[in-house]
């Protein structure tokens, strides 16, 4: 009886995500606002190329994005962030209201913080202010509210995301460049030259729906390039409005993008950030408790703050911030099925990247490449947008893309070392050897599908062969892909739980060990089954994988491998296919039940509640497609593999 009153319970408290109600209620912005989750509760659209929002910190890791949950203090606001991710940049122009006083630096302290699709506000009492936020693709839109008599907005161009853990840090590496004016009472402009991960040029406008009565300009530092404002917008109780523009190409472009929002209706704008995000949340809805509909469709929200525009309103569409290691596991195909028009304008973005710099994006941010991460998996996306056969990509155009980034040495692809020893080795190639070729083989396994669909017969042969590269570093003694040098010798002592970091612990993986990248032939999982001697050892060898925890003498530490059952790290991107081998293997019930731990453990309707960085909405992929009870194990032109699915579908999905 217990059971059947349980039942009817969990029937009863089952939410309908009807048409009805917006779907976007169930969205929480401050999940995996702490810990290591890296996200932002800043107002967005749907790709923007502003975010504006709550600024806590600078310098330390958990600011990657600028804020951080637990943090009592806000800085100011800024105006564009990266979500998820794991290293800084961006936050440009910070701005932040007083009245009669304010707190130390213009900080205060913040009460009734809230945020919700579009839209983020707070409370500021040592500055006797409150802050509404929403934003349109291209202006952050503001309405600052003042508790005292005096209405002021202290304004800092020389603003930055850094990272450093030096105590003595400061913003002045930050900004290298800056020029400014005035031309009137209701207006400044400026643009700065940011060196920050990349080197990019911003240029920002600034409109006030009154006008200043005095600007005090002040020099915060003797070597900062930018100075920062005081407006003083006299007495009174009247709310200030602000609206800030930015731009990645010209002072003309940032004027024309505050064109995107005519007036100083602040709720239209939000009830128009609002409706873009509704048309997102509604390609899936879904019925359940309510706490699996809260995180099912923040993970959707994440996901959608990246790729970002980084053209001009007017301009041909262009898209930024292609963080490839991390989001061509799933992210790049959940849009590619959701929003096909999306994502071949980002498809094209890519390619024309690489017919500038003659590869296609590594890890590209404000339209420059960092070479953060390895691989070319801009590839994948590519490839497979061809094979889908988005509208508008040309795929000869694409073709050539994927050749010159796969033949055509550049930072961290030395193809002439690659192709004289069929895979790196770790004496000439010093760090991440052999992540480098297990990844490299994926990405040539692409390729090959491309060229055989286009009919380039030689070039099919040629990815073909080395796709399989990832054999020649297989070691049948210890069952583990290690390093070898270029006389073809093991890497002596190995220890398969030991965790490498490039630039940090150095070794043959990429924020991971052995045990991680093991793994790692999305290309061909049968052909691993059969390295590791069949079904029975394979399926062996996964459950030591979940069950067995090393100490951490062995093991070492990285920052990014987190999220772990035994040594199965789900907060790190390597290991996001794994739990779905199980079913390759013919063991869905043991997939079925790791997917239910993670999910119980990891996705947490909590500021804490993600077990890593989102990166650029990859953590929140795996969630959306594996509460679908899907996930695709090799994302380019494969079929989903089934896992377990969390609650009810109301519509019939793209892939079915």
């Amino acid at each position: 009886m217990k059971k059947v009153l349980s039942l009817l319970f969990l029937t009863c408290s089952c939410i309908i995500a009807s048409c009805a109600s917006p779907l976007g209620k169930w969205v929480n912005p401050f999940i995996g606002t702490d810990y290591t989750g890296h996200t932002s509760p800043a107002a967005a659209c749907p790709l923007g190329m502003v975010q504006p929002g709550p600024q806590s910190g600078n310098y330390l890791w958990k600011y990657c994005s600028g804020y951080n949950w637990s943090d009592p203090l806000l800085m100011g606001f800024t105006q564009n962030r990266l979500s998820g991710t794991g290293c800084p940049s961006l936050c440009n122009v910070l701005v932040m209201p007083f009245s009669d006083k304010h707190g130390t630096g213009y900080a205060s302290r913040k009460t009734k913080e809230q945020a919700s699709v579009g839209h983020y506000s707070v409370k500021l009492p040592d500055n006797g202010a409150a802050a509404d936020i929403t934003c349109s693709e291209r202006v952050a839109c503001y309405e600052f509210r003042f508790t005292g008599n005096t209405r002021h907005l202290f304004i800092n161009p020389q603003y930055v995301q850094l990272r450093s853990n030096d105590p003595k840090a400061t913003l002045a590496r930050g900004i290298k460049a800056w020029d400014g004016s005035s031309p009137d009472s209701k207006t400044l402009r400026g643009h700065i030259l940011a060196n920050s991960w990349v080197q990019y040029d911003l240029w920002y406008e600034i409109a006030f729906d009154q006008p200043y009565t005095s600007c005090e300009t002040i020099k915060l530092q003797p070597d900062y390039k930018a100075p920062a404002y005081v407006l003083d917008f006299g007495n009174g109780s009247k709310p200030v409005k602000v609206k800030i523009s930015v731009s990645y190409t010209s002072a003309e472009g940032a004027t024309a993008n505050m064109a995107e929002v005519a007036g100083w209706n602040f709720e239209r704008v939000r009830k128009e950030a609002e409706r873009k995000w509704e048309k997102i949340f509604r390609l899936l809805p879904v019925e359940g408790p309510d706490n699996i509909l809260t995180a099912f469709y923040t993970s959707l929200y994440h996901m959608y703050f990246q790729p970002n525009l980084v053209s001009d309103l007017g301009a041909p569409v262009r898209y930024s911030t292609f963080s490839q290691w991390d989001t061509f596991r799933a992210a790049d195909l959940l849009r590619t099925l959701l929003t096909p028009e999306v994502e071949a304008s980002v498809v094209n973005s890519m390619i024309a990247e690489a017919e500038e710099r003659g590869h296609l994006p590594v890890w590209d941010l404000c339209g420059r490449d960092n070479y953060c991460m390895i691989g070319n998996h801009a590839v994948p996306t590519v490839v497979d947008a061809c094979l889908r056969e988005l509208p508008g990509v040309d795929k000869e155009r694409a073709w050539a893309a994927v050749k010159a980034s796969l033949t055509t040495p550049h930072q961290k692809s030395d193809w002439k070392v690659y192709d004289k020893y069929g895979y790196y080795p770790f004496d000439i190639v010093k760090e991440e050897s052999v992540s480098r070729t297990l990844e490299s083989s994926y990405d040539d396994w692409c390729a090959a599908r491309l060229a055989k669909a286009l009919g380039h017969e030689v070039d099919y042969e040629f990815f073909s062969k080395r796709s399989r590269n990832y054999r020649n570093l297989f070691d049948p003694q210890t069952g583990f892909f290690r390093g070898k040098d270029s006389a073809g010798k093991w890497r002596e002592p190995f220890e398969p739980a030991r965790c490498a970091h490039a630039g940090k612990m150095g070794g043959d993986y990429t924020e991971g060990s052995a045990w991680h990248y093991l793994w790692h032939v999305l290309q061909d999982p049968q052909d691993l089954i059969e390295l590791l001697g069949g079904r029975e050892r394979f399926v062996e060898k996964l459950d030591t994988l979940f069950e067995v925890t090393p100490p951490a003498s062995v093991t070492g530490y990285s920052q990014d491998i987190t999220g772990l059952i035994g040594q199965y790290s789900h907060g790190n991107e390597p290991c996001h296919h794994v739990i779905y081998l199980y079913t390759l293997a013919g063991r869905q019930d043991k997939a079925a039940a790791r997917i239910r731990q993670v999910f119980d453990e990891f996705y947490r309707c909590e500021p804490g509640g993600l077990c890593g960085n989102d990166d650029c909405g990859q953590m929140s992929a795996w969630y959306i497609f594996s509460a679908l009870g899907y996930y695709p194990v090799n994302p380019v032109g494969g079929e989903l593999v089934k896992g377990e699915a969390q609650f009810k579908v109301l519509k019939k999905l793209p892939w079915e």
